[in-house]
């Protein structure tokens, strides 16, 4: 009767660590494929690229579609970035890493439905830029550039005295 109940014991024993065994390898295996299928498109600093928003990229629930890119920033970087569309009413977004929203533009400064955001980095690392457009407006070609700024150097001293 002891062994019998040794037998169980070593049953339940060797289930416990078998079935988490079988749950770190789906999970593992889900995590790969999860990231098979999230892969932002790499882009560099001072490097203006042409793609298309399609109905192939990320479903936004709000009909519309996002393409993202990624790009690594320092801390104190000054950058603007420039989505340029006539498919479609864009929007662009800085995701820090982290997944926060850094800043968001929807239309630029010059009445069109364009998008332009300036933004300083307050953390290095590697941040996503997010295509998108507005709402159901569509899909189609883009351009984005994403144009680091240097600081302005004044020719003379800021403490000038008269």
């Amino acid at each position: 009767m002891r062994n019998k109940g040794l037998a169980v014991g070593l049953k339940q024993v060797t289930i416990i660590p078998a079935t988490l065994l079988a749950i770190a390898i789906s999970t593992t295996a889900a995590f790969a494929q999860a990231n098979k299928f999230y892969n932002p498109m790499p882009i560099s600093l001072g490097n203006e690229i042409t793609d298309t928003l399609s109905d192939k990229d990320i479903p936004t629930g709000q009909g519309g579609f996002a393409r993202d890119y990624m790009v690594e920033l320092k801390k104190g970087d000054n950058l603007v970035i420039d989505l340029v569309s006539e498919s479609f009413d864009c929007i662009i977004t800085l995701l820090a890493p982290n997944g926060t929203t850094v800043a968001e533009n929807d239309d630029g400064p010059d009445g069109t439905s364009n998008a332009l955001l300036f933004t300083r980095i307050t953390q290095t690392g590697h941040y996503v830029i997010r295509v998108r457009s507005f709402g159901e407006t569509g899909i189609g070609a883009f351009k984005l550039k994403v144009t680091p700024l240097e600081p302005v150097k004044h020719k003379f001293p800021l403490n000038n005295k008269r």
